[in-house]
């Protein structure tokens, strides 16, 4: 196929921040060409350079073989159809479209042959003497499209101009595009950042991020060949595992090496693995390649998304100490007050707030009608230093209760493996607090002030499961091993097979399955 656009190290800056990195990319005659990225990573400002709307800073556009950074908009073999539709609101359906062919001077006859085609190729026939602004958003979108194709371009730039319409509509749309395309037989280039209408539509797509290109490919290759992490998790729904590549064709991750299909990687390199939710299947306990816990089950109208935990994640038991009731009485005053003794990290000591106070203590005041008081008195005076400091809580009446603060170093647990910590701490508890708690798990994180991050970056890792052993409805006072876990290698499924939370299940998937990347930036 012949080349029609060749982008040569384009560059583009806004107020000293570079949009576009340098971007090399070849697009050939009749090609629907799809750029796709988040907002922000430059796609909409290249399309702009492309159709004479910007200037590049750096780099060349060839288009047809010639030069054409210096061409005005309007002397480009290029159309634009762009989000908003940018029709003329004072002029009917037929002049909209014609309105290009009359600048041009044609003559009536061949612009009402020309408009009359572009209404029977977008399904207008019969709307020419239409009020524009009468009409739906797809009707607008097709008079925008055939007012763009009635003056024949070599290439239609469309800049996100499925955005404004319905799902229903967008769906149908994305089709109507496909087709149009290929009767005129020009090239589309398509902007979004939706990865269904780029899969739906493109002969090609353009995986932006940041002003440069990550990859370029079919659709097919696109979404089973992704080049990286980004590209895999932008495209489609995907497991993404940290991994060994062990050896040509076998890759090793959860302490297991996999069968794979993948090839010329370093020996022992670290590696990025994708696998599709709906390459994986679900099978009976000990027949498939690994184990797991269904841990969440979503009905998604054509299949169910099923989570499934395959590997233990990072954990940490303390022991909460229950107390009998220890509730101060001031029958003068007709008021209880109660709070219980904590620990906390040294590393937490500078940032104490008389908030974090209250909530670690669960201090608390009320009267003999059971409304709650306000605590009027928060006094401690805790060191950054280890050691055991005295906390006062009292009301306005004088109703006081003093308990202890204990600092400690930080007492934590890395799993190297998951590249995960967790953090939490022994705590004391009365029986009341803890048959009163609504939502005892969460209480329970609150209380130990439990708390797990990645090792990699130290952003926080949710802390999935809270496990202990005793009824909080009939609690006594002792010793209770409480355990706060984050979720372990969870794998998301892709099935129309029912399966109950909390099942026994196997894991199946192929060697074809398993797709091996390169770490970004390697």
């Amino acid at each position: 196929m012949k080349k029609i656009i060749q982008f040569k190290n384009i560059v583009k800056q806004f107020d000293n921040q570079i949009v576009l990195k340098g971007i090399n990319l070849d697009i050939y005659e009749n090609e629907f060409v799809t750029l796709l990225g988040p907002s922000g990573c430059g796609k909409t400002t290249l399309l702009r350079i492309l159709g004479g709307f910007l200037d590049a800073d750096e780099g060349e556009i060839i288009f047809d073989g010639q030069e054409i950074s210096k061409v005005p908009a309007y002397k480009r073999d290029i159309n634009t159809v762009f989000q908003k539709y940018a029709l003329f609101p004072h002029l009917n359906v037929y002049d909209n479209i014609a309105f290009g062919l009359k600048l041009k001077k044609i003559s009536k006859d061949i612009i009402e042959q020309k408009v009359n085609r572009m209404l029977s190729l977008v399904g207008l026939e019969g709307f020419a003497k239409r009020d524009v602004t009468l009409l739906s958003g797809g009707q607008q979108q097709r008079v925008a499209i055939a007012r763009a194709l009635v003056n024949e371009p070599k290439v239609l730039l469309l800049d996100e101009p499925l955005g404004a319409l319905d799902l229903k509509l967008r769906k149908e749309m994305q089709l109507e595009l496909k087709n149009i395309q290929q009767e005129v037989g020009i090239t589309f280039i398509f902007v979004t950042h939706d990865q269904e209408e780029a899969l739906t539509m493109s002969d090609k797509i353009v995986v932006m991020k940041d002003g440069e290109i990550q990859q370029v490919g079919t659709p097919t290759e696109i979404y089973n060949e992704p080049i990286n992490e980004y590209v895999a998790r932008f495209i489609g729904e995907s497991n993404i595992i940290d991994g060994i590549m062990k050896d040509d064709y076998l890759v090793n991750f959860d302490d297991n090496d996999y069968k794979c299909i993948d090839f010329g990687f370093k020996k022992n390199e670290p590696v990025d693995i994708v696998i599709r939710p709906e390459d994986i299947d679900l099978v009976h306990r000990n027949k498939g390649i690994m184990n797991g816990e269904v841990k969440s089950v979503l009905f998604k109208g054509v299949h169910y998304e099923i989570i499934v935990e395959t590997a233990s994640g990072t954990s940490k038991t303390v022991t909460m100490h229950v107390l009998g009731n220890k509730d101060i009485i001031n029958e003068e005053a007709h008021e209880k007050i109660s709070a219980s003794d904590f620990y906390m990290d040294l590393e937490d000591v500078e940032s104490l707030t008389d908030a974090m106070v209250v909530a670690r203590a669960n201090a608390q005041a009320w009267n003999d009608e059971d409304e709650d008081v306000s605590l009027t008195k928060i006094e401690y005076d805790v060191k950054n230093a280890i050691g055991t400091y005295p906390c006062t809580f009292g009301t306005s009446k004088g109703t006081e209760v003093t308990i202890n603060i204990t600092v400690v170093n930080p007492v934590y647990t890395e799993d190297k493996e998951n590249e995960e910590a967790i953090q939490a701490f022994d705590f004391y508890k009365t029986v009341d607090e803890i048959k009163e708690s609504i939502a005892l798990d969460t209480d329970l994180k609150q209380w130990a002030n439990a708390q797990a991050w990645s090792l990699e970056d130290e952003s926080p890792v949710e802390i999935w499961d809270v496990k202990y052993d005793f009824d909080d409805e009939d609690i006594k006072e002792g010793d209770y091993q409480i355990t706060f876990s984050t979720m372990g290698r969870e794998l998301k499924v892709h099935t129309t097979d029912y399966q109950e939370v909390g099942a026994k299940v196997g894991v199946l998937f192929a060697p074809e399955d398993i797709h091996v990347m390169s770490k970004m930036g390697n």
